[in-house]
């Protein structure tokens, strides 16, 4: 079998920066008191805490936020609509309904009730026996839409995560990690705009009960704009956010907390230390070359790398560290070498944390070279493929 050797260019950006006088310092060997935690800048990528990000632990409600994605795709493939009616089961009602004693729209036995309200029961009160509605209604059955779950999560290239019912209801097979959900809230945002404001509805009424948005940080007015908190006995508290507040766009994801009054403490805390510690950097201007990539059997040696916008990355205002930067691509580019090829990904650490992963492309054509040049390219291929 053939052997591919990976090249890694490496090159070393020393950044130093001065805070301003008015901006608070961040504050030393700053934690949070979550289990699992995962915080990226939304805008560049950036990693700002991370910690067990990939363990596997109970979905909860988290589990939500995958029925959400399921069904707004629907309603933007035109499969429903809004207006769209589904009835209320007995299943719905005895499994996430007022006999469940869990949250709950009230939804009545038997009434239909359009998609729209489904989703405010959903996005708002976190309703189990909305998600189950929807669930039967789109697919025919609960354990049809979980299918359609789970195929969409792998899509998303949620790897680890997985879904066994529409609600998060104690199951085993409802497991997500951190990471893959602040990957999953980062689609909705970005696939579908025009239904987040759902999730910043202060209250919603129905069947004549009208309950307050259950996501408690709406109210500590420190920008977050949506989505949901779960909890589970093995798992314990958790929370999915996103904050949009001075310009700055963060998703967040923690698990493991003891209470819920933990979690609204320490989910205040980690969005202010991070608005307040953290500035943006251009690290490479767009089009601006990174690397040059060898190529192999081509009338130049190398071709220039850049991606495709700017790179940016948000680095603490105190940040000593050294930047270390790598392009990583398979070698050798072959000729001919078109402009925009993808060949491989930049990849940005501060100290030991990988911060940003960029996908790099050539920036210039490589035609085919003589046949001298393409036997002494053989030979070295063929020198470092013994080595």
């Amino acid at each position: 079998m053939h052997r591919r050797l990976i090249a890694c260019l490496v090159f070393f950006l020393s950044l130093t920066v001065v805070a301003r006088a008015q901006s608070p310092a961040p504050q030393p060997g700053f934690d949070v008191k979550a289990r699992q935690v995962y915080m990226i800048e939304a805008q560049t990528g950036t990693v700002l805490f991370a910690r067990a990000e990939d363990e596997v632990v109970p979905a909860a409600s988290l589990a939500k936020l995958m029925t959400a994605a399921t069904v707004f795709k629907a309603l933007s493939a035109g499969e429903i609509t809004l207006d769209t009616q589904y009835p209320v089961t007995e299943h719905a009602w005895r499994t996430g309904g007022a006999p469940s004693r869990t949250a709950t729209m009230f939804a009545a036995l038997k009434s239909n009730v359009r998609v729209e309200d489904l989703i405010r029961g959903v996005t708002v009160q976190f309703a189990n026996d909305a998600c189950i509605i929807l669930a039967e209604g789109i697919a025919g059955s609960e354990g049809a839409f979980v299918e359609r779950m789970v195929k969409e999560a792998r899509a998303l290239g949620l790897e680890k995560s997985a879904f066994a019912n529409a609600t998060g209801l104690p199951d085993p097979g409802n497991t997500v990690t951190m990471r893959e959900m602040v990957t999953l809230a980062r689609h909705l945002e970005t696939a579908y705009p025009g239904y987040m404001h759902y999730y910043l509805e202060p209250e919603f009424e129905w069947n004549k009960i009208r309950q307050r948005n259950r996501n408690p940080l709406l109210a500590l007015n420190i920008g977050v704009t949506g989505f949901v908190t779960g909890f589970s006995e093995e798992g314990g508290y958790s929370i999915v956010a996103a904050v949009n507040r001075d310009g700055k766009h963060m998703l967040l994801a923690m698990g493991g907390m003891e209470s819920d009054k933990v979690r609204t403490e320490e989910t205040r805390r980690i969005v202010e230390w991070a608005l307040s510690s953290f500035e943006r950097r251009t690290l490479f201007k767009q089009g601006e070359m990174i690397a040059e990539a060898s190529v192999y059997g081509g009338d130049a040696s190398t071709v220039p790398l850049v991606a495709g916008d700017e790179v940016d990355v948000f680095l603490p205002k105190d940040n000593s560290q050294r930047l270390v930067a790598r392009v990583v691509y398979t070698w050798p580019v072959r000729a001919p070498v078109e402009p925009d090829a993808a060949v491989g990904t930049l990849k940005i650490w501060n100290d030991k944390q990988l911060l940003r992963e960029v996908p790099v492309k050539t920036a210039g054509k490589v035609g085919v070279g003589p046949l001298r040049t393409r036997a002494l390219d053989a030979l070295i291929e063929l020198f470092f493929f013994w080595i």
